[in-house]
């Protein structure tokens, strides 16, 4: 099941690993991705700080962490330029950006299922 954050970030879990992309809502706003900042493995993700930053031709937007935990995976693909449109055109599966092993799975609770994050944009 995807939850969302009101930051436009997706995740899924799967027992203690999460994996983060950003919102096909979020990549429309932001247009044509040039590049993706990743962390590196290991780093420490804080649910509500930066974990990643993604730069269109629009505009920069830092996404933030859904969850807490730490960096377990980063999505290599989008290390080049022309891989980053993958962003773009799968931002639910292949344009994901990072795994997060989670330090407390009861974050899950404060995000957004499907239908609330549907209702959210909406009213955007």
């Amino acid at each position: 099941m995807r939850l969302y954050t009101k930051d436009h970030a997706w995740v899924e879990a799967d027992g203690v690993r999460a994996r983060v992309g950003i919102s096909d809502f979020a990549q429309s706003e932001l247009g044509d991705i040039a590049y993706v900042e990743l962390p590196g493995l290991g780093a420490r993700a804080v649910r509500g700080e930066v974990v990643c930053t993604v730069d269109s031709l629009k505009s920069s937007s830092e996404i933030y962490a859904p969850v807490s935990g730490v960096v377990v995976a980063v999505n290599s693909l989008l290390s080049t330029d022309e891989n980053c449109a993958l962003v773009n055109r799968d931002p639910l599966g292949e344009g994901w950006l990072v795994d997060i092993e989670m330090q407390d799975p009861d974050e899950l609770k404060l995000l957004l299922a499907e239908e609330e994050y549907a209702a959210y944009t909406r009213g955007a």
